[in-house]
């Protein structure tokens, strides 16, 4: 049998290279994760019985020169004296089969903030239901008085052990202990209050600090904000998930923000400074005159500031030349002036737009 096939190492494997890859495959082969199932059984043991002798140095040195291990109970017997036990319990008790852990759970909330908010920064209030300590047993709980004694069952680790033979040799499983269920400890006379958990749910308030600059669907971690665990565990943090609200004037894309300029045609035409109103304060626009619509205004550093970075984005500004709707007579007849003037073609009032359309197809 090659022990180094077996593992699927190369004969100058460090230890270390063979003890990852024993692992990988004791864990893809072990009786409990193929129930029913001899032939992964059968590999299993001459995985273990590979590993056994080529993570000894001598017993591998010797299976170097011989091909055997030269020893009574060794290549041929490896289970001997409770190797297999040895080898499970290194390597699997410790992986993920601990006591579970009585560390508080993480919570979620939204907050909904406006445009001016998330530009300029805020500290907003957000309301919580959560696990926090009881108050009268201090989050032990227990009641004023009595005691916390320690399991007696599994002598105050959580779990306890098991160790049954089978036709590998022993096998080592471990369990949340059913005494204490994995706390450790066992309480005398539980807190009426809580009735032994140590916390009690409530609604509560925390203040969030909002940085300048944040955008819709980032999160902020409030550390030790989440729920309380179980008997004075270390709580969880609360994540904060912000939401942005649609602002009438502006649009942001990323640290941009970006508005329409509606000036009328006659400042278009003529040109104009124009006094326009910023999240954060005035800001003064030259219009030129003959400028069209579609035209881009750029003001450097006047967006929203940068998270990650200094400065801020900039502010954008696409100007909208308004054609005016309702005239006065005497303004519609200066404009007729005007047309006429420049050889434009235009309506005459007395004809409708009908007569018009009709007089090109005669």
């Amino acid at each position: 049998m090659d022990y180094y096939k077996l593992l699927g190492v190369e004969r100058s494997a460090s230890q270390d290279e063979i003890k990852k890859a024993y692992r990988k495959l004791a864990r893809e082969l072990h009786p409990d994760a193929n129930p029913d199932d001899p032939e992964a059984e059968a590999q299993f043991k001459q995985v273990a019985e590979a590993y056994e002798v080529l993570s000894d140095v001598e017993k591998r040195s010797r299976y170097d020169r011989f091909g055997s291990t030269g020893s009574g109970g060794g290549a041929g017997d490896p289970f001997a004296g409770g190797g297999l036990g040895d080898l499970f319990d290194a390597f699997f008790t410790n992986s993920g089969r601990r006591a579970p852990s009585n560390q508080g759970v993480d919570l979620e909330v939204s907050v909904d903030l406006t445009l001016e908010e998330a530009v300029a920064g805020v500290s907003k209030e957000v309301k919580v239901r959560t696990a926090l300590g009881c108050d009268p047993c201090e989050g032990t709980g227990a009641e004023a008085g009595s005691a916390v004694n320690r399991c007696d069952q599994c002598g105050g680790a959580g779990q306890v052990r098991a160790v049954r033979q089978s036709i590998l040799g022993q096998m080592v499983t471990t369990s949340t202990c059913p005494r204490c269920a994995g706390e450790g400890s066992v309480i005398e006379k539980p807190c009426t209050e809580c009735s032994g958990e140590g916390r009690v749910v409530k609604e509560t308030e925390y203040s969030v600090e909002v940085p300048a600059g944040v955008g819709p669907g980032s999160t902020l971690r409030l550390t030790g904000r989440g729920a309380v665990g179980p008997r004075g565990g270390a709580s969880g943090d609360l994540y904060v998930r912000i939401r942005i609200s649609e602002h009438e004037v502006f649009q942001r894309i990323e640290d941009d923000l970006i508005a329409d300029l509606h000036v009328p045609v006659t400042q278009a035409a003529l040109g104009a400074a124009i006094t326009f109103s910023g999240l954060e304060g005035d800001v003064e626009v030259s219009v030129k005159p003959g400028s069209q619509t579609g035209e881009v205004y750029k003001f450097k550093n006047l967006g929203v500031p940068r998270l990650r970075g200094r400065g801020r984005g900039d502010l954008l500004l696409n100007l909208v030349v308004d054609t005016p709707t309702k005239l006065s007579s005497e303004q519609e007849e200066h404009l007729r002036a005007l047309a006429k003037e420049r050889n434009e073609e235009i309506l005459d009032p007395s004809d409708g737009i009908l007569s018009h359309i009709k007089s090109k197809f005669n």
